[in-house]
């Protein structure tokens, strides 16, 4: 705390350290300003504010060929230096960050985003981009947009799955996700193009929650019958395994749906009784996104593109 006979440190100028700087190399302020691309009168100037800022007298005797720093100057050089120093490596990192040559990426994607659509685009983003470090999670749609929010996060791949709010972001769709029912390979509806799901009002279901409220099993709550949950199953392929058994059925979403066991059918979801799911890239609205940000969005997109239809 600065007291009231203390006075307050000086505004020093850049450009009046970088004049000193020069002048003191070259031990002269007309090779000085031939180094800077200056005017003599100019580089005098900047060196006269510095030392009316500074206070401490001259920075430098005035000889009859050159000039030589005198102790305040001799003092102030390596202080001098760190800063033009600091400025050079902030320069530096803002051109690292810029040019994508440096910095980090943190994200987050829910666990199906990670089945497809997060391994290729993470794959073409570090073939462009090597240098930058890349930090990811894994959760919940609702767990990562309070992790986005709190600033633990620069993006998240979310779905609108569930009932975390969404108006606090700015999200990038990515793609609309179709939904499936699986069956066991002897089901009886397993032969079908597609499926209602009040067909399966009395089916054993399994889930990732022993409630259907914030899942994709809020789809049948729309229908209006409440599934029947007999087996909690959070992970894709073991719900798999539970289906193949025969002790339930399942709803699949398509990011999920490549590399299904042979013994499992797939059951297309009729679009007007399960619509299907956006998923998007969601970022802090009023944030600035980072370049990285922005080339990892550029990818996502690419890559949700690409992906079969039986997935987008």
């Amino acid at each position: 705390m600065r007291t009231s006979h203390e006075k307050p440190a000086p505004d020093l100028s850049t450009v009046w350290l970088r004049a000193f700087l020069e002048v003191a190399r070259a031990g002269s302020f007309t090779v000085a300003a031939r180094a800077l691309g200056w005017t003599q009168s100019a580089v005098s100037r900047q060196v006269g504010s510095l030392e009316s800022a500074l206070g401490a007298g001259p920075l430098f005797d005035r000889l009859p060929r050159g000039v030589r720093l005198t102790a305040a100057g001799q003092a102030l050089v390596p202080y001098a230096e760190a800063v033009a120093e600091s400025l050079r490596g902030a320069v530096s990192e803002l051109g690292a960050l810029r040019e994508l040559t440096g910095g980090r990426l943190r994200f987050g994607a829910f666990a199906t985003a990670d089945a497809a659509l997060v391994p290729h685009a993470l794959a073409a983003f570090r073939a462009r981009h090597p240098a930058v470090r890349v930090e990811r999670e894994e959760g919940l749609t609702g767990g990562l947009l309070d992790r986005l929010a709190a600033g633990h996060l620069d993006l998240a791949v979310v779905s609108t799955t569930g009932r975390a709010p969404l108006e606090s972001y700015d999200l990038h769709h990515l793609l609309d996700e179709p939904l499936y029912v699986a069956v066991p390979a002897a089901h009886p509806l397993a032969g079908a193009d597609g499926v209602g799901l009040a067909q399966l009002a009395d089916a054993d279901w399994i889930s990732g929650s022993a409630r259907p409220e914030g899942t994709l099993l809020d789809a049948a709550l729309r229908e209006g019958f409440r599934p029947r949950v007999a087996h909690v199953v959070a992970e894709w392929t073991a719900k798999q395994g539970y289906v193949a058994a025969g002790l339930g059925v399942a709803l699949v979403p398509g990011l999920a749906a490549e590399g299904v066991r042979p013994d499992v059918v797939l059951l297309p979801v009729r679009e007007e009784e399960a619509p299907v799911r956006a998923v998007y890239a969601a970022t802090v609205r009023g944030r600035t996104p980072a370049p990285a940000v922005r080339a990892f969005l550029t990818v996502l997109r690419e890559e949700a593109a690409r992906l079969p239809r039986t997935m987008a």
